[in-house]
């Protein structure tokens, strides 16, 4: 399988608790919500295409206890058959068991097992939010493509994709387009670290 992240931002990187005001309120963060007003069908059709290549789902711990909350009640949401039904991963120190089956909780060496994952057979073992771990996925190296979806707010505070002293990491755009509403929907493939240049080649 492949691995592959996607994760919701604002134009300053943010991106905790786009879904709703009460949905990561951790480190005083008052904000969240920030991006349903950009949603529309467009940007639906985008998520269910990506969404239908999935054949695992992948999550920390927090955005794992969010989705087990909130998805098995969205029995209307053309998206729950497939959310609540594919095998879902979850990586965490402290829990023990999932409540949102088919769950398997991975602890100790994640990285070691999420590489094992991608030995299996199948399209995109998928993470959905879960910054901090798709942050220590992308340093070891592990992470396929990256879906950014780029919301045109600025909100100033908040937990971002790529704090300061985050790993490095190359990528090559592979495409992108723009809703209506504003969204920027970029996809990266992950290549070779970044090497630095000089601007006129040294002239």
């Amino acid at each position: 399988m492949r691995l592959v992240v996607q994760e919701f931002l604002t134009l300053d990187g943010v991106s905790q608790g786009p879904g709703a005001p009460d949905e990561d309120r951790s480190d005083g963060f008052e904000q969240g919500g920030w991006f349903v007003p950009y949603l529309d069908e467009e940007f639906e059709e985008v998520a269910a295409t990506w969404l239908g290549t999935a054949d695992a789902l992948l999550f920390g711990r927090r955005t794992y206890e969010n989705f087990a909350r909130d998805w098995p009640k969205m029995t209307e949401h053309p998206f729950a058959p497939v959310m609540n039904g594919l095998p879902k991963y979850v990586a965490s120190q402290s829990l023990d068991a999932g409540s949102w089956n088919p769950t398997t909780v991975l602890s100790g060496d994640v990285p070691a097992q999420v590489a094992a994952l991608k030995q299996q057979p199948g399209r995109d073992l998928q993470i959905h939010g879960s910054a901090r771990l798709s942050q220590s996925l992308l340093a070891a190296g592990l992470v396929d493509e990256l879906r950014l979806v780029i919301a045109p707010v600025v909100l100033g505070h908040g937990r971002g994709l790529f704090p300061d002293g985050g790993a490095p990491a190359g990528l090559r755009l592979v495409s992108h387009r723009r809703t209506a509403p504003g969204l920027s929907v970029h996809t990266f493939e992950s290549t070779d670290l970044p090497q630095p240049g000089v601007y006129g080649g040294g002239v």
